[in-house]
Parts: structure tokens; sequence; C-alpha cells
């Protein structure tokens, strides 16, 4: 094969395998929020502040000067989400330059890609002395899925899109005086990654009869009559460790006010792994005649998971009253591109764009207590997207601004242990989506018609 076409039948062959390589996350982009089934309650306002219990180890590690002795929490939230796609007019795109792709109507069914999911989270504090404090957190910042059927009309574009991370958090919070608390802690970090969807071979074989490295006829003679008749599959998948660190402080004016700054650093994941393909037996005849293409090897893609800073707020007006307020600003635009790198020489790089930019969230929320026994809890959150374009949005992740509404209630069953339930539902904007498949000039027009449901539990237990 001439080297100068190398690069031209990649694009076809290789584009779109990790287009959007994100996931449905609860959260800005695919971080998830859920790590606490208190805050659940109040919608995650004043996180920063509240320390109402060890989670605030992940929100803000200067809150455990105010958990006396030693505390484990042990918690879980059942996600819920609904991303019901409906077909707004997909194509091929006739203006696609790498290949020959045909115009027409892409075919399959609607589909839901939402995944229930079960994120847990443990979290354990321990009191030093008068000034020290320490503790340990494992939990999940970023994650969840998107998955659906292998003939729906957006295959090309994603079918199944899996991201689990695994976070131990252990910290140190220092009680400065009475006013000010200060706390640091360092995260270790796991990542895996799982990604697939359908390879229009159809089209692939006809770039290559285009490009003159097959000869004209060679597809029709193989079976390979156009367009989606000859489908196939890719699958990459990847695993990393890598390394982060968060700050955090309150500072306490009142004995019923404080405020509370956290800071959580980006972590680089440098994930290596496998790309696999399953190609059509009639096209893989052709591809042994002497094409290094769609050969399982090796790969690596490199995401920087970005650093978020939040600032809340706590005001108690009295025993039974509290307010709580949040703005968490998350970094993004770090995600601009997608890069993956393949061990087979003869695959050079892929780069995807991505595009995101800066988000910010925004949570109000109150706690009533009318006895040492019972506690309430209400919320509301507005959570800006990361995608501002219908273009740079893909099925992979099709999120969108959304606004939280959180219930929950506490109730304590001895001087040792309670129990705090909470529950939010997430009403999403209808989230239109023009997403051009790379590899294959594959266009999907639609809209999503998404929200979440989020159920959480959680078991505090003080030693």
């Amino acid at each position: 094969m001439p080297v100068q076409t190398r690069p031209r039948i990649l694009a076809i062959a290789l584009g779109g395998l990790m287009a959007g390589a994100g996931v449905q996350g609860h959260a800005a982009g695919f971080a998830i929020i859920e790590h606490s089934a208190s805050g659940m309650g109040n919608a995650f306002a004043g996180a920063a502040a509240v320390a109402e219990d060890a989670s605030t180890i992940f929100f803000n590690p200067a809150g455990m000067t105010y958990l006396p002795g030693s505390q484990m929490v042990v918690a879980g939230h059942v996600i819920v989400p609904k991303a019901d796609y409906s077909e707004k007019g997909s194509y091929m795109n006739p203006n696609f330059t790498a290949g020959t792709p045909v115009p027409g109507t892409l075919t399959g069914p609607d589909d839901d890609g939402g995944v229930t999911k079960f994120v847990p989270n443990l979290y354990f504090s321990y009191q030093v002395n008068e000034k020290l404090f320490a503790g340990v957190g494992i939990n999940a910042p970023f994650g969840l899925a998107t998955e659906y059927d292998d003939d729906w009309i957006g295959r090309y574009h994603a079918i199944e899109s899996d991201i689990t991370t695994v976070n131990i958090n252990p910290s140190l919070a220092y009680k400065v005086n009475d006013r000010l608390s200060v706390g640091a802690g360092i995260s270790a970090q796991y990542i895996k990654a799982t990604l697939t969807n359908a390879v229009d071979f159809g089209t692939v074989c006809l770039g290559l009869e285009t490009q003159g490295i097959i000869p004209a006829g060679t597809c029709n003679g193989a079976g390979i009559t156009g367009p989606f008749t000859a489908d196939g599959k890719a699958e990459i998948e990847g695993t990393d460790w890598s390394w982060g660190f968060n700050l955090g402080a309150i500072y306490q004016f009142s004995d019923s006010t404080r405020a509370g700054l956290a800071y959580r650093s980006m972590i680089s994941q440098d994930l290596e792994g496998r790309a696999d393909f399953t190609v059509p037996a009639n096209f893989q005849a052709i591809l042994n005649a002497g094409i290094p293409l769609f050969s399982d090897t090796d790969a690596a893609a490199g995401v920087d998971l970005p650093e978020t800073l939040s600032l809340s707020l706590y005001h108690a007006f009295n025993e039974q009253w509290t307010l709580l307020a949040d703005v968490t600003w998350t970094n993004w635009s770090r995600f601009d591109e997608l890069v993956i790198e393949y061990a087979n020489p003869n695959q050079p790089d892929t780069v995807q764009p991505e595009n995101w930019e800066d988000s910010w969230r925004y949570s109000v929320g109150v706690i009533y207590r009318p006895d040492r026994t019972w506690t309430f809890r209400g919320g509301l959150a507005y959570d800006e997207t990361p995608i501002d374009k219908d273009t740079d949005r893909t099925p992979r992740i099709p999120g969108n601004d959304r606004t939280w509404i959180a219930l929950g209630v506490g109730y304590r069953i001895s001087d040792t242990m309670a129990v705090d339930v909470g529950y939010a539902h997430l009403f999403v904007d209808d989230t239109k989506i023009d997403a051009l498949d790379h590899s294959t000039g594959h266009q999907l027009v639609g809209e999503y018609d998404s929200a979440v449901d989020i159920l959480s539990a959680q078991l505090t237990v003080d030693f």
C-alpha cells in the first residue's frame, strides 16, 4: 500500500472508534457527584462546608475537624437514567471527503441508551488528637454508561460506552484555631474504559475502490453492494492507575455561619489496552490480499480528568433550620480532543475533536431538624453541560443542562448509629444532536428526551 494512502484509509477505518469517548454521568460531563446520601437530600448544596459526616473527606477534607471521635459511612446510590433518542433525518453526509460516502438515509430503530447503575461509597474518619484528624474515602468520581442495541440507527457512532473509576483518597485535616480548619488528601485512581461501535465496511470498501487501493468491482464481486451491506464491529478497552490530590479549608465566621473552599486536582490517565475488530468474512478476504487494516492491536489513549473548585456556605438560623449554598467550577475545557495511538504501524493516530467547555454548578438547600432523632432535607441545583454545540454532542454522552430537585430524610437509630435516604429527579433540557461519524460520514440527526432518577441510602456509625 502506498504510504500516502494510509492516513486517508485510516480516516475511513478508525476515525470514529472513540468519538465522544465519554458516558452519561450525572454531574457535568461524565463526572459523578453521588458521594453521600445525606448530601443527596440537599442536591449537594453546601457540600464543602456542611461537614455533617465522614463523606466530607471527598467534598472537603477540612470538614473532618467537625467530627469528634471515629466515624464510618457506607452509602450506595441507584442511578436510573433515560436517554430516549428520536430520529430527525439522519443521512450519509455527501460533503464528507474521507472516502466516497453515498448519500442516503440511515436505517435502524430509535433506542434508549440509559443504563441503570449502582455506585457505592465508603468513608472512615479518625480523631488523632485535639488538632489532627485522619481519614480515607473510597468512591467513583467519574463514570456510568450508555448502551444501545446493535442495530439502532446510531450504531456507527456508539453501541456500548462504559467508564468505571475507583478513587482511594487518604486525607488529613488540621484545626488551626477555633475559626480555621485546613485539609489535604491524595487520590490513587483506577480507570477502566470499554467503547464499542459498528463499522460500515460497505462504505469502507467503496472508499478503498475509489482511492485505487483495490480494483473497481471488487466489493460487488464479494457481495458488498453498498453502504450498510457489510457491518462489523470495533471495540477498544483500556485501563490505568494515576494520582491526584485535593485541598480544602473551612472558616467559621460565627457559631452559626461558615464557608468552605475545596479543590480537586486534574488527574491525567494514560489508558493502555486493546483495539479489537469483528470483520465480515467477505471483506476480510479482501483485506487478506495485502491491506494491513482492521487487525487486532494494542492501543493507548490519554485523557485529562478535570480539576474542580467549590465554594460552599452554611448558615444555621437556629437549632432547627439551616441554609446551604454552593457553586462549583469544573475545568472541562481540558477535554478538547481525544488521541488514540495504535501499536500497528500501519495505523496512524486517530484524533477526535471534542471541544468541551468549562461548566458551572449552582445549588441551594435546607436542613430541618425538629428534634435529635429526625432530619429532613431539600435542595435545588442547576448543572451546566460542557457540550455547547449539537455538532459536538455524541450518543456516547447525550448530555445537556439539567435541573435537580432533591429530598432526603435522616433517622438516628441510637447515639452511635444513623441512617439517611435521599432522592433526586433531574430534569434534562431537550437535547439535539447533529453528530458526524468521522469514520464513514454517517450524520446522526435527532433529539434526546432525557431524565435521571437517583435513590441513595447511607449508614453512619460512630465509634
